[in-house]
C-alpha cells in the first residue's frame, strides 16, 4: 500500500506538477515545458513520478508537433529504474508509430537507440543481471552512456538496487563473485554495497547471506480438512443423483 501511494504521488511533487497531474490541465498543450523541466529535475535529484512523466508521453500523442525524442529517452531510462513494477510498458504503450524525424540539422535519435533501450529492458525484466552490465557497457550502447545516463544521477545504483530485490527474494546466501556480476561491482565496492543493503559477507568464504524474509524461506503448508461421514454421505448421495 505504501508503495503504491508514493507511486501515485511522490513526495517530491510539487502542488504545481500535482494540480497539472490530476487536474484538467493535464492535456493543456502548454504544460509540456513544465513537465519536461520537472523531468529534467528527476533526472538530476535521482527522484522519480512516472505519472508526470506519463503526462508527457500523452501530450506528445495528441500533440505530434511537441515529441522530443530526447525527453522521451529519458523517461524510458527513468522507467528502467522501477523495474520489476510495469512503468517502462506504460510508457512503451503510449508511443505511437511515427515516420522518423527527417529533418537533416536534427536527426530523430529515437528509431536507433530505442531498440537498444528495449534490449535493455528485455535483460532486466528477465532478471539477466549480468547479461543487461554487458550490454549496458558495450560500445554498441556507448551513445547512451555518453549522452543520457551520464546526467541521471544515480542510474546505475538504482539498476543496482533492481538487481537487489529480485536477490533478496530468491537467495538466502549466494556467492560474492555472482552476486558481483550481478550488480557491476567487486572488491571493496561490492562489499561497501553488501554492506549497505545491511546483508553479511564471509570473506573466509566468498559467501554473501541475505536475512530470512517472507519470500526467501521455503515452509512447508500442512492443511488438514475435517469431514464428517453424514457430509460425506450427501456427497454420495447427489453424485448418484447426477448420474
Amino acid at each position: 500500500m505504501a508503495a503504491t501511494a508514493a507511486w501515485l504521488a511522490p513526495p517530491s511533487r510539487t502542488e504545481l506538477i500535482e494540480n497539472l497531474v490530476s487536474g484538467v490541465d493535464r492535456y493543456n498543450p502548454s504544460n509540456v515545458g513544465i513537465l519536461e523541466d520537472y523531468l529534467y529535475h528527476q533526472i538530476r535529484s535521482e527522484e522519480y513520478d512516472c505519472l508526470a512523466n506519463l503526462a508527457i508521453l500523452k501530450l506528445y500523442q495528441f500533440n505530434p508537433d511537441l515529441f522530443n525524442p530526447d525527453v522521451v529517452i529519458n523517461i524510458l531510462l527513468k522507467a528502467l529504474t522501477a523495474e520489476p513494477f510495469p512503468d517502462f510498458n506504460l510508457c512503451i504503450s503510449l508511443l505511437d508509430d511515427r515516420p522518423p524525424n527527417s529533418t537533416i540539422d536534427e536527426p530523430d535519435p529515437l528509431p536507433t537507440l530505442l531498440p537498444l533501450v528495449m534490449n535493455l529492458y528485455n535483460l532486466l525484466h528477465q532478471c539477466r543481471f549480468s547479461a543487461f552490465w554487458v550490454l549496458y557497457r558495450s560500445d554498441e550502447l556507448e551513445v547512451i552512456r555518453e549522452n543520457y545516463t551520464v546526467e541521471c544521477a544515480g542510474f546505475e545504483d538504482a539498476i543496482r538496487e533492481v538487481a537487489a530485490r529480485s536477490v533478496k527474494v530468491t537467495f538466502t546466501r549466494i556467492s560474492s563473485e555472482r552476486l558481483g556480476t550481478y550488480v557491476d561491482l567487486s572488491g571493496p565496492e561490492l562489499e561497501a554495497w553488501v554492506a549497505k543493503q545491511r546483508w553479511s559477507f564471509d570473506s573466509s568464504t566468498g559467501v554473501v547471506s541475505i536475512p530470512p524474509n517472507p519470500d526467501n524461506q521455503i515452509e512447508s503448508v500442512v492443511i488438514q480438512e475435517h469431514i464428517n461421514f453424514p457430509q460425506l454421505g450427501k456427497v454420495i448421495s447427489h453424485t448418484v443423483q447426477v448420474r
